[in-house]
């Protein structure tokens, strides 16, 4: 069933379909809140899930937040578990020889993604091995040799799903990789929310994607 436009509520079939702010829009009604000016995925600016340009994107005043009591409470907290995150990563790395790194989302989100691009590219370029023999160690006479039989060769491994750029994007980070509106993205795989693994079909070059800017084939 094709989902409804988050701008003026009738039906959003694929060839017109720009999915962004957890919401899907026609291409023509996604456009700023305030001047109504058409944006893309390049130059819009997300708020409370709803697209604004440069010019009318809201100033948040951060200076009231911190005044009621739950941002209190959340801001001790996050305080704590801070100093408890730093004061057993000292004691872990005591004595190695170098300091300690402080375990930042940005960190861990890198960690996780370099953990993710080194496990598809083991399962895409490593084939498939049979399982050892389980050792007998019980005597047996010896037999006549035999002919020997070929062991079949492993089976290729499987390719992911394929999908095609519905719009241009420029690599940002060297583990991620650009492309061209019309591009064939093969064997993809989705790494977490918002991103996938894959290679260009035309350059043959592969990395990190934003699942956003392709869409299944």
């Amino acid at each position: 069933m094709n989902p409804s436009c988050g701008r003026c509520g009738t039906i959003v079939y694929p060839t017109e379909k720009v999915n962004c702010l957890d919401k899907y829009w026609h291409k023509g009604c996604f456009s700023c809140e305030i001047c109504k000016m058409t944006l893309n995925m390049k130059n819009y600016k997300g708020f409370e899930k709803r697209p604004y340009c440069n010019a009318h994107y809201p100033k948040t005043n951060f200076t009231c937040v911190a005044d009621t009591p739950e941002n209190l409470r959340l801001k001790q907290q996050s305080k704590m578990q801070s100093q408890v995150q730093y004061k057993e990563e000292f004691e872990k790395n005591k004595g190695k020889g170098f300091s300690a790194v402080a375990d930042t989302p940005e960190m861990q989100r890198i960690k996780k993604t370099q953990d993710h691009i080194s496990n598809v590219r083991l399962s895409v370029n490593q084939p498939h091995q049979p399982p050892a023999a389980s050792k007998n160690y019980s005597y047996e006479p010896a037999a006549a040799p035999g002919p020997v039989r070929q062991v079949a060769a492993a089976p290729p491994p499987s390719s992911g799903k394929r999908y095609q750029a519905v719009y241009d994007y420029a690599a940002a980070d060297e583990d991620e990789v650009g492309f061209l509106e019309g591009d064939v993205i093969v064997d993809a795989q989705v790494i977490d929310e918002g991103w996938m693994y894959g290679r260009v079909e035309r350059t043959g070059q592969q990395g990190m994607l934003p699942a956003n800017y392709v869409e299944a084939i």
